[in-house]
């Protein structure tokens, strides 16, 4: 029911900024399948550009701009300006993105790192070993480095566009390779293609580094200085004749991302209110910067430049670099031409190689204490997904190639694009028609998951609703005032019809710096818990959250038929406010701030919670325990 007073406006907007926190990671996802179609609209674009004008396609981007102040500047033609100045961008949020995985994701248990680092370097090293083997005694050795290393846009694209034919974490395996490759693809270019090192404009770029991290260390927020000093980092590696995106890849890395806590949505809807009573521009100003503390620096970049970096640049730089003319001079060429198939082959069988290798290598030899944290079949395509090598393949080819070689490197570095996703698909195509026991097994694996929700569920003591030995456990966090949460009432009460097999828990988050009835409405649930009445009196709260003054509450124990005077005295005597203390506790302790929330089997659930949603998920986490309890049975 839409809120009508003002404590419940403010707690409306408080919800949709805690709401957009929830769902970031799902826009990511959706901006990531956009924007690998555009992507290859504009490599599609390049292609034709550049066969039908070719010494237009040259002549643009061969175009020189300068910006000079005093003297001082820089002059870079237009393709360098896209290379080295708007890919900064793009590898700044591929570093935001593997932060929020190391700090928010699945890699804050470090302990999941190990596996996808050996998994990453182990598929740089074996594209590279085919790369030299094919090109050994030629002079084009020198350009292993455009063999070697994943985009990771088009690798993430090709994954979103996938859809559901594969696990979400195998996103976050994918990242955290494709982070490796981009980290040590960087370290390759500056030590390897780069042109006569300047010392002192090197040593100006460390020194702005450190102090990016001694401003970090005494908590100052302030973008524009980090955006005037990332600048300055900028032009100085470009000075010393080190490529300058390696600056955004680290300041990505040093941005932390965070959970809202309660304290600091506390804090802005208080910000929040005071500006409802007196909307003043100073306390818009502070309302506003209230609220946008609330949420991490991480997200709240990731938020603005993403888009720009999906739908813009990286697009831009396909534009810039992958047009070549496709005549049958250069077909005939890339067919023989050990630069072509040193990058294709390095592709399309090293990566799947080194990265199944390693990965079935460590868990070998760790016994299975480390091991994917997906099933085999979902490393096999993770393995022919991380073969595509786009962007930073194209970047090194630009700095190791020139003419004929480039063009013939150009070739293999497209095919290797459109094999690596031939290939994904088909192994997904395979893995689709397995019996479902043995499909889920291959795609989701048997690894432990990570647990977020702090208090393990007690069918004793928690408010259960379903099967107690249900396969999927599902517990929200809930406020009786919170609008959100009436929303959500309808699907979750469609969920339990849909899976017979699915329990639901409910635990109390009464938010009361913005809902003013909602712990009462709590102890009231608790109150009618006494007399074995909690689901109804909780269904019927969620229903009217409109009227849950105390009068309203003591008419509703009496339309259920409740013992109305002792109902009356359990509310007086606060005797559930014990109760609800423990759940938010306990919510406190799992990092939640905001309502609702929703866990299953113990995951936080991240994301919007429609019924197609939350079924999926739930589906996913039972084919997850149906796997490992055939693994457990085997043994």
């Amino acid at each position: 029911m839409a809120p009508t007073d003002d404590h419940s406006l403010s707690g409306q907007s408080i919800g949709e900024s805690e709401g957009e926190a929830r769902t970031a990671r799902w826009e990511f996802m959706r901006t990531e399948a956009g924007s690998a179609a555009v992507l290859l609209v504009a490599t599609i674009a390049a292609l034709i550009w550049a066969n039908a004008a070719p010494g237009s396609y040259r002549a643009f981007w061969e175009t020189h701009l300068a910006i000079d102040l005093g003297g001082h500047g820089v002059a870079l033609d237009l393709r360098e300006w896209v290379n080295s100045g708007l890919m900064t961008l793009f590898f700044f949020v591929v570093g935001l993105e593997a932060r929020r995985e190391f700090d928010m994701g699945e890699l804050r248990e470090r302990r999941h790192l190990t596996l996808p680092l050996l998994a990453g370097l182990s598929g740089m090293l074996a594209p590279v070993a085919i790369y030299l083997a094919v090109n050994a005694g030629q002079s084009s050795t020198h350009g292993w480095g455009a063999a070697m290393s994943t985009d990771t846009a088009f690798a993430l694209g090709m994954l979103a566009l996938l859809g559901n034919r594969l696990p979400g974490r195998l996103r976050t395996f994918i990242l955290t390779v494709a982070v490796v490759d981009d980290f040590v693809a960087l370290g390759v270019i500056a030590v390897f293609y780069s042109d006569r090192i300047v010392l002192p404009a090197l040593l100006v770029a460390a020194g702005v580094l450190v102090l990016v991290l001694l401003m970090r260390a005494r908590g100052v927020r302030s973008g524009a200085a980090y955006a005037v000093l990332g600048a300055v980092a900028w032009v100085a590696l470009l000075k010393s004749g080190v490529d300058p995106v390696v600056i955004g890849l680290l300041l990505g890395l040093l941005t932390l991302a965070y959970p809202a806590t309660r304290d600091d949505l506390e804090r802005a809807s208080g910000l929040f209110r005071s500006f409802r009573e007196q909307p003043t521009p100073e306390l818009e100003r502070s309302a506003r910067r209230g609220i946008a503390s609330a949420i991490s620096p991480n997200e709240r970049l990731q938020r603005a430049i993403h888009p720009w970096s999906s739908y813009a640049i990286v697009p831009l730089f396909a534009l810039a670099n992958a047009g070549i003319t496709l005549d049958a001079d250069l077909l005939g060429r890339a067919a023989t031409s050990p630069i072509t198939l040193g990058i294709l082959l390095g592709y399309l069988l090293g990566k799947p190689l080194g990265i199944v290798g390693v990965s079935w290598l460590t868990t070998r030899m760790s016994g299975g204490r480390t091991r994917p944290p997906i099933g085999w079949g979902s490393v096999a395509a993770g393995g022919t997904i991380a073969g595509v090598g786009f962007t930073v393949s194209l970047l090194i080819a630009t700095l190791a190639f020139e003419g004929d070689q480039l063009d013939e490197a150009k070739a293999g570095v497209l095919a290797a694009v459109l094999c690596a996703f031939t290939a994904t698909w088909l192994i997904s195509w395979v893995l689709g028609r397995l019996p479902q026991p043995l499909r889920a097994r291959a795609l989701l694996g048997t690894a432990e998951g990570i647990v977020d929700l702090a208090t393990p569920v007690d069918p004793a003591y928690d408010h259960v609703r379903g099967p107690f030995d249900a396969p999927v456990t599902v517990v929200e966090y809930g406020d009786f005032e919170c609008p959100y949460c009436g929303q959500a009432e309808p699907v979750v009460r469609d969920l339990l019809a849909d899976f017979g097999d699915v329990r639901y828990v409910w635990r109390h988050l009464p938010l009361t710096d913005v809902h003013p009835h909602a712990q009462l409405a709590a102890v009231a649930a608790e109150a009618a818990a006494e007399q074995g009445a909690f689901w109804a009196v909780r269904d019927l709260l969620l229903e009217r959250q409109d009227a849950l003054k105390p009068r309203d509450l003591l008419r509703y124990a009496d339309e259920l038929g409740l013992d109305v005077e002792r109902f009356r005295d359990a509310l007086r005597a606060d005797r559930g406010a014990e109760r609800v203390a423990r759940d938010v506790e306990s919510a406190d302790l799992s990092g939640v701030s905001g309502t609702p929330t929703f866990f299953i089997n113990g995951r936080r659930h991240h994301g919007a919670y429609d019924i197609a949603t939350l079924s999926a998920a739930v589906r996913s986490a039972k084919d997850r325990t149906t796997a490992r309890r055939g693994r457990r049975e085997e043994r």
